[in-house]
């Protein structure tokens, strides 16, 4: 049960002389809102995306948006400190008293960041890519808390550090391209919490980081709210997060919160047919048997990555991202990649496209050794070999429709193609994504998380790859279009005789998906075998720690 529903209020005897705490007001309700949202709608051009939107949060209380991409979510969240460009908004957000909506911009500047903070969906578009984390971190305590510049940072270091991020002094150096997702998305969840706002907005907070980091993000989440009063809207797609640590939940559909209450009551008695749709999707395995004959498609042999690093050349140290891996990967077949964010997963994914520069070893893809190859070799290989990167949004060309983004490797691979063939396929593709034709002349930014990750799966299907590269492919989708894609891409493999690797730090996804599952560990694949075996009889403790924190296992 939420602990914020146990009976903490004054006995009779001490009632008639008694103030009532905080707490106790919280539980009874009758505390005035932090937050209140009222009548809330919001339009861009003719396009209703929320419409009369009402709730309110008390000050201490953790409270979760759920629903479907596409569902206002975000939009919501966003118009609380009016960060939509372009939109149309009505009703009122009330914030400790003050409507937000119609206060002056430099006003509201004071509130963001200080009284009200975000944790953006997608840390990479999010954070400056022109400076290192740590001064990120710094400038909003320089700006809002008027700190000296060398106390900022080193408070700065102490913030990453609490935030599970290793080495946080020599992070703090690292600009955002020069960390993993997890690590990204921890510097982002740094910078929201350093002036302890009141108000926290979470937006996915834990989409990119693995199960055993995201139970001890919600652990200090928890324990910040509990120190410092700290009110948390939570939004996300991920039900089971929700169940463990919201204490009510909301349900969006289309712009409409069709669903509140406590959270126990909503998960156990949903009412409305929405929610009930939403509790039932759940991934399912549907992983169909591999042909024995079934050719290598892809081939790795003694695979590393070295990065070199310290000041100058007689200081510089090697640090080992990727330290001897082979694997082996079949048509038809799917390898699930799983392990802690900074242990090698993309670095590895990154080295057996050929994108990896520092990368050593010998690597083979449908029969094409990667080294030493012209342009030629490498465009023939390119088609053969295609990705789906984690972050959407940094990996879809702002300034491009998504006709043109769909169609490129179109116009690379198969130059013959005229353009009413070249925008069949393209429609063709958008369609297996549950996508129609009305999207081709707009733009990325215009669709949310997972509707960015279907056009990045339709970009990357269209060429018809043998071998697909699936970084995190679902974390951006909620739990029913998550279930869609997998079914999906299980379709296509077998229709195709597809080859996939599927990075994941959701086991229940890799659960659903693999015949074969390596676990990495520090740059080292420290366990592999077959997916429901190792799940059920993992024999490292770190494998073992991995299944626990994640329920996979049945």
């Amino acid at each position: 049960m939420p602990r914020w529903t146990r009976d903490m209020r004054p006995d009779a005897g001490e009632a008639m002389n008694a103030t009532p705490s905080p707490a106790a007001a919280r539980e009874r309700g009758d505390e005035p809102a932090l937050l209140q949202i009222r009548d809330l709608d919001v339009h861009f051009g003719t396009k209703q995306v929320v419409s009369g939107l009402n709730l309110a949060l008390r000050a201490g209380e953790k409270y979760a948006l759920v629903g479907e991409s596409g569902s206002g979510k975000t939009v919501t969240a966003l118009s609380i400190l009016r960060l939509l460009d372009g939109a149309r908004t009505r009703g009122q957000v009330i914030f400790d008293g003050r409507d937000l909506l119609p206060l002056p911009e430099r006003q509201l500047r004071r509130v963001r960041g200080r009284e009200v903070a975000m944790i953006f969906q997608e840390p990479m578009s999010a954070l400056n890519p022109l400076q290192p984390i740590g001064r990120q971190i710094a400038e909003s305590l320089e700006l809002h808390e008027a700190m000296p510049r060398q106390a900022a940072w080193k408070q700065a270091v102490a913030l990453l550090d609490r935030m599970g991020v290793a080495e946080a002094a020599r992070r703090a150096g690292s600009y955002p391209h020069q960390l993993s997702g997890g690590q990204r998305q921890r510097a982002m969840i740094a910078m929201a919490l350093a002036c302890k706002p009141r108000l926290l907005l979470a937006d996915e907070p834990t989409t990119a980081l693995d199960v055993g980091v995201r139970a001890q993000i919600l652990a200090l989440l928890d324990a910040l709210q509990r120190e410092q009063g700290l009110t948390v809207m939570l939004i996300t797609h991920d039900l089971h997060l929700v169940r463990g640590f919201a204490q009510r939940v909301g349900v969006m559909q289309q712009g409409q919160l069709v669903e509140q209450g406590l959270t126990a009551e909503v998960f156990d008695h949903p009412r409305h047919a929405y929610t009930r749709a939403l509790l039932a999707s759940l991934p399912r395995r549907e992983v169909r048997p591999l042909d024995a004959r079934a050719p290598v498609v892809l081939r790795a042999e003694a695979v590393s990555v070295r990065y070199a690093h310290g000041g100058s050349w007689l200081r510089r140290r090697e640090h080992a991202a990727i330290e001897d891996v082979s694997l082996e990967l079949r048509a038809g077949e799917t390898l699930g990649l799983v392990g802690e964010s900074g242990s090698g997963k993309t670095t590895l994914a990154l080295a057996l496209l050929g994108l990896q520069r520092m990368a050593q070893g010998q690597v083979s893809v449908a029969g094409i050794r990667l080294s030493g190859l012209n342009a030629a070799g490498w465009r023939e290989a390119r088609r053969k070999m295609q990705v789906v990167f984690q972050d959407p949004y940094s990996s879809l060309s702002p300034r491009r429709t998504i006709e043109q983004i769909v169609a490129e490797g179109l116009t690379i691979h198969e130059p013959e193609l005229d353009a009413a063939a070249r925008r069949a396929r393209v429609v063709d593709a958008l369609a297996d994504m549950g996508l129609d034709a009305e999207m081709l002349p707009r733009f990325p930014h215009e669709f949310s998380g997972g509707q960015r990750q279907r056009i990045a799966l339709a970009r990357a299907l269209v060429v018809k790859p043998h071998l697909l590269v699936l970084d995190e492919p679902t974390s951006a989708l909620d739990i029913s279009a998550q279930q869609q894609i997998l079914g999906l891409l299980t379709r296509l493999q077998a229709e195709r005789g597809l080859a996939y690797v599927f990075i994941s730090h959701d086991m229940a996804v890799i659960a659903a998906m693999a015949h074969r599952i390596a676990v990495m560990r520090d740059g080292r694949v420290v366990e592999t075998g077959e997916a429901m075996h190792l799940l059920h009889h993992p024999r490292q403790a770190y494998t073992k720690l991995l299944v626990r924190a994640s329920g996979a296992a049945p």
